[in-house]
């Protein structure tokens, strides 16, 4: 299962986000190093998860600390919390995992076997109770998050609640993260344009960055209902 080369959607998106963000400086007068980078490393991230590479851990790393930094600055508190003590060791329990499901380092390594993690899904009676148990959590969370005070209670839940379980999915090299990753960055684009209209710092750099993520979510999704088959272990 050989799949070296970046393919044109991947460098679209790449080139998109780096893009995306030099014209935003330039037109806004307004240069955001952080966010900039917390984006283009996020966007090289899941890119590299679509393709069923380890590598991703080492851009998960950047983004994930910077993007506790800027939600914690947004008051956006299950986005951070999020990041800062979930995301980020998940991290490198994602690396070992991976290696565990065969994804190398090298192609020296795999012994001509490929880089790419060997990926997996779901039956339809688990895929049931993850739906059931992801509403019941979402709908919990939101009401603690508005009890503490935040804008956003129920959107900010639900990038918390389903990021949580598509990260462990992630790890784990389930297809079904692809589904919880999708709705996840159609809300998060949805709260940060919110804050964007509330003037928040690096909002509109994070607009930017999920909606790449979605783009690449949507082709991950596509990519994992592949190396998920069973002809694919």
């Amino acid at each position: 299962m050989k799949n070296k080369v970046l393919s044109f959607y991947d460098w679209f998106l790449i080139i998109g986000v780096i893009a995306s963000n030099v014209i935003y400086s330039l037109l806004s007068g307004d240069v955001d190093p952080v966010g900039s980078i917390a984006a283009v490393a996020g966007v090289l991230c899941v890119v590299l998860v679509a393709k069923g590479s380890i590598w991703n851990y080492l851009f998960g790393l950047v983004n994930v600390s910077m993007y506790a930094y800027i939600s914690y600055k947004a008051s956006l508190y299950g986005d951070a919390g999020l990041n800062a003590l979930y995301y980020l060791p998940m991290q490198f329990i994602g690396w070992w995992q991976w290696r565990k499901r065969g994804a190398a380092v090298s192609e020296s390594e795999s012994g001509g076997s490929g880089v790419q993690v060997k990926a997996r899904r779901f039956t339809w009676r688990q895929r049931s109770f993850l739906a059931v148990g992801c509403i019941a959590a979402v709908v919990a969370g939101g009401f603690i998050l508005d009890y503490f005070g935040d804008p956003q209670p129920f959107k900010d839940s639900t990038t918390t609640v389903l990021s949580i379980v598509a990260q462990a999915l992630m790890a784990l090299a389930f297809m079904e993260q692809w589904v919880l990753w999708i709705i996840t960055n159609i809300v998060s684009v949805v709260m940060w344009i919110v804050c964007v209209a509330r003037g928040e710092a690096h909002a509109a750099v994070m607009v930017i960055m999920w909606s790449f993520y979605l783009l690449n979510s949507i082709n991950g999704l596509r990519v994992w209902m592949r190396l998920s088959r069973p002809d694919e272990d």
